[in-house]
């Protein structure tokens, strides 16, 4: 079963902290939602559980290996992919070759055949495989965003991190990428998923995780959370603002750290 345990996080920038003793953990195929106004922590949060950024203090373990000290590439091989709030696809290549560069970049460019066939299968897995030959610049943002996912699911990653999944996808296409989040949880993969859009945390997240600058001020269920004061202080605001982005109405807030 796949373990996640994160415990006592710390982490700052200067005199700026920006995570506090951060712990919690998870079990299996759980599919969490990580929300938070700007400025929470949850970009720091998941540099640091990718490898990206080092904790000043605290531990990460990964199916009971420690990985807070790893670098990216070595984070990613021992089973913990992300994906990025920008896509990052290489725009002048194919929908095809997209999916080929994390094959190149675990070692496995001898295995062209192999790596050509699990290409096709997730393509296939994302009913994608009419694009193969399409520029990725030719894509939509949904597109963009499922490109990036079969890119991922090429690494065959544990636990998965989204960081807003659903930014620049058109309403009418929020409902499929649901689907393809679910199926690919549904094949086993711990899904952690940071989202201003509150609609669509609470179509998917049986579990959420609340940062408020720093601190994790609640790890519960949606129902919960919604109803706990101090996160509809701290974010959600009025039942009028809890379908939107999370903020209130006026209200500014930092760029996330």
């Amino acid at each position: 079963m796949i373990e996640l345990s994160v415990s006592r996080l710390n982490k700052r920038f200067g005199g700026n902290h920006v995570l506090k003793d951060v712990s919690f953990e998870v079990n299996g195929a759980e599919m969490i939602g990580l929300i938070g106004p700007n400025g929470a922590g949850k970009t720091t949060l998941t540099n640091v559980l990718d490898g990206a950024v080092k904790p000043n203090s605290g531990t990460v373990y990964l199916n009971g290996a420690r990985i807070d000290q790893l670098p990216s590439f070595e984070v990613a091989k021992a089973g913990l992919g992300r994906t990025f709030q920008v896509t990052r696809s290489f725009r002048r290549m194919t929908v095809l070759e997209n999916l080929y560069v994390p094959a190149l970049a675990q070692g496995r460019s001898h295995k062209g055949k192999e790596v050509r066939e699990e290409a096709l299968e997730v393509l296939d897995f994302l009913t994608m495989a009419h694009l193969r030959n399409e520029y990725a610049r030719a894509l939509s943002g949904g597109q963009q965003k499922l490109l990036e996912l079969g890119r991922l699911l090429m690494l065959d990653p544990d636990v998965i991190i989204l960081d807003e999944p659903f930014a620049g996808v058109h309403p009418r296409l929020m409902e499929v990428i649901y689907e393809y989040i679910r199926r690919v949880n549904g094949r086993g993969k711990a899904m952690i998923i940071i989202s201003h859009q509150m609609d669509s945390i609470f179509a998917l997240c049986k579990r959420l995780l609340v940062l408020n600058y720093g601190d994790l001020i609640a790890d519960d269920t949606p129902e919960n959370v919604k109803n706990d004061p101090v996160v509809i202080e701290a974010y959600l605001g009025t039942t009028e603002d809890r379908s939107g982005t999370g903020q209130r109405d006026g209200e500014t807030r930092p760029a996330d750290g």
